[in-house]
Formats: structure tokens, sequence, C-alpha cells
């Protein structure tokens, strides 16, 4: 590392230069493409302590600096109930990338580890909904979340293998229970494989899950299958993921016998009498 900067201005600098091409130019892309950022917004960046979630921030920073567009930021953090230690390593890192989290506490953990029966989903839900509140409380009209490339593309395939439906993970959505909040990946082109290598040459580590129960299941959970299955896919095709990421945004309704749109489920047959031969 280049002594003559901070480990902040360093991290900064990677995204113009080492990679300018796997991180920002795709991070401007999803931006621009699904429209994420409008002036006047006032963005709560959620920061979990992961790899995905601090490079959001440090970007997100990076972006406001030189955009001609304006914004606010406001970096939140919430501790569902970590450990001691992971609660420090997420301080650290931190202050390490003069990140100015707000740290915020809750019991998720402890409600989530009472129930058998999809603790994981509860959780996702219980945290979403406690950063919903929490940003509209500090007047923010966006969440930012660290989804990434490979995180729509196992979702799409964990709603096609378990859950028989077509179900992909949209870079922006409007919040049901919170009239007048949105959600943002501005993560939503850049590939995992991209993030780690960020992570590993500016010599940072990070929480993966910080959660006990995630850590025992992490070997054998459907996400870990999933990423097994597309990382042996890509030994034959490299570009399967990016593939099935770009079906998402093309989908064929005259070829699908259904779909699913606002709850309601439709047949091809309600199309079929008026629809265009196609033989």
């Amino acid at each position: 590392m280049d002594r003559t900067f901070s480990p902040s201005e360093f991290a900064e600098r990677s995204f113009f230069k080492k990679y300018r091409k796997a991180l920002w130019i795709p991070f401007i892309a999803a931006l621009k493409t699904y429209r994420l950022i409008e002036a006047g917004d006032r963005i709560a960046v959620c920061v979990s302590g992961g790899k995905d979630s601090m490079l959001l921030a440090l970007l997100l920073r990076a972006l406001q600096k030189h955009s001609d567009v304006p914004f606010s930021l406001r970096y939140l953090a919430m501790d569902p109930g970590y450990a001691p230690e992971n609660r420090k390593k997420l301080e650290e890192n931190a202050a390490h990338l003069e990140v100015p989290l707000e740290i915020f506490e809750t019991n998720i953990f402890t409600v989530t580890g009472r129930t058998e029966k999809n603790p994981c989903y509860l959780c996702a839900r219980m945290r979403r909904g406690f950063l919903y509140r929490h940003a509209q409380d500090l007047g923010c009209n966006k969440i930012a979340l660290g989804h990434h490339m490979d995180d729509a593309v196992e979702t799409v395939l964990l709603s096609m293998f378990y859950s028989s439906q077509l179900q992909g993970m949209p870079p922006k959505l409007k919040s049901r229970h919170f009239p007048g909040m949105e959600l943002i990946r501005p993560l939503y082109c850049i590939r995992e494989d991209a993030i780690r290598a960020w992570a590993r040459y500016n010599g940072l580590t990070f929480l993966n899950c910080a959660c006990a129960m995630e850590q025992r299941a992490d070997a054998s959970s459907k996400r870990q299958e999933i990423k097994r299955l597309l990382s042996e896919l890509s030994k034959q095709n490299p570009q399967i993921v990016e593939n099935i990421f770009r079906s998402t945004h093309a989908a064929n309704l005259n070829t699908l016998p259904g779909w699913k749109q606002d709850g309601v489920l439709h047949s091809f047959l309600e199309l079929f009498d008026n629809a265009l031969p196609t033989e």
C-alpha cells in the first residue's frame, strides 16, 4: 500500500485505477440504467460489516464527491445482537476506512434464535423493517443495500429450485409498509469476485454473516448450494452468471405458460386468442 495515502484514500483511488472496469463502471451503469439516485435524495447506506456493504459505502461516498447530482448520505449499521468481537470488527473497519457509522441496536438475533422455521427469512424481514424505520426517522427517503449481481442470480435459481416460481431481486423497490421510502441496490451490476479482489488488494477483512446459526449452517445452506452449482457451471461457461442475469431483463412472455403480476396469477390463454402466429 502506498503510505502517502490513508487506507480510506487508497481504497477509494483503487476504484478509479485498478478496479475501474470491475467496480466503478458497472456501479455507474447500475445507477444510470435503473435511475437509482435522483437530485435531493437522502440515502441511508446500510452497512452490515461485510465486504459488500462496506464497498457500497465507499463507492457512494466517492460518487458524492464527483457527482453533479446533489444527494446526502447517512451510514447506518444495525447491531442485531453481535458478539463483542464482531461488533468490534465492524467498528474498527469503519474507523480504518473513515466511514462515520451510526450504530443502533436491536434484539433480532434473540428473536430469530427462538424459531426453527425459516429463521434467516425472519431475520432478513426484521432487519429490513428496522432499517426502514430508522432511516425514515432520520429523514431519509431511500435505503441502499449491498446486493450484487451474484446475489440477484442466486435468488432467481433459489426461487426456481425451491419455490417453483421465477422470482428475481429487482434493483429498486418501493416500500409497502413505509410510504415514500425506496430500497436501492447500487452494486446490482457488480460481480462478487471483483469485490473479493478489491478487498484483498486493499488488505481488508470483513465480517461474513455474524449470526451463529448461519455460520453453523453455512456449508449446507441452499444459497451455498447454488453458489457451488454456479461455480461448477462457470468452469464450462464463464459467462453463465452474466447470461442468467441478462435473461432476467429479457423475459419473453410469449413463450411462458403463466406469470404473476401484482400478486395475481395470469395464464397465456388470456392472450392466446388475439396473439400473432409464432410457428
